[in-house]
């Protein structure tokens, strides 16, 4: 699970690359020209102190980031997911029964965060027949969690499905990135409340 591990500074940069990836397309050529550091600061650093002084302000938008790693040697993606504690913590009460979770706790919530998971996420092949997905488990990390999940890949695979809907269901803005990266090719893909699963091609 450590080697999973990702800090704050790189989910923001994933955000900055994939807004610079937009620029790109969208010939925002402003936006493109600031390059990763300055977006790094403006998404990132600058958010920080302007909502660090508002103590009912936790964060200023609903989004995830799920990063899917391919490791050639185990023919496996290492998949993690960041979510935002208090968002997180308000889906899985609403998939306990109305039954407040915690989970800056000791008592570990794995069989619940397990089964949310297994719900909003899902990876199929070109055929719509699941691909198995082992959960490894879950940390926290400052205001965030990330959830650990291993899917065993062919590589004789290039077009997937993917469904990403998590924490949809509460916030009609939430946004979810996933970031793939299989040897030297990476690609970023977008989910949102119109767009839940998408077809990918790897």
């Amino acid at each position: 699970m450590e080697q999973w591990k990702k800090g704050g500074k790189r989910y923001a940069s994933c955000l900055a690359e994939w807004l610079i990836d937009l620029a790109k397309t969208a010939r925002l050529s402003p936006l493109y020209r600031v390059g990763r550091p300055v977006l790094f600061w403006l998404l990132f650093v600058l958010p920080f102190f302007l909502f660090s002084f508002s103590p009912s302000i936790i964060h200023p938008f609903h989004t995830s980031l799920t990063q899917m790693e391919f490791d050639p040697q185990r023919q496996t993606f290492e998949i993690s997911l960041r979510l935002f504690t208090d968002d997180f913590e308000t889906a899985l009460t609403k998939e306990n029964g109305g039954k407040s979770v915690h989970l800056n706790t000791s008592q570990k919530q794995d069989k619940l965060v397990e089964q949310y998971v297994r719900k909003h996420f899902a990876v199929a092949n070109a055929d719509r027949k699941l691909n198995p997905i082992t959960y490894v488990g879950y940390e926290q990390e400052a205001d965030a969690q990330w959830i650990y999940l291993e899917m065993p890949y062919s590589a004789k695979t290039q077009n997937i499905f993917i469904k990403q809907d998590i924490l949809i269901e509460l916030f009609t803005d939430q946004v979810n990135l996933v970031t793939i990266q299989l040897n030297q090719v990476k690609k970023t893909v977008v989910f949102r409340n119109n767009q839940p699963v998408q077809a990918v091609t790897i």
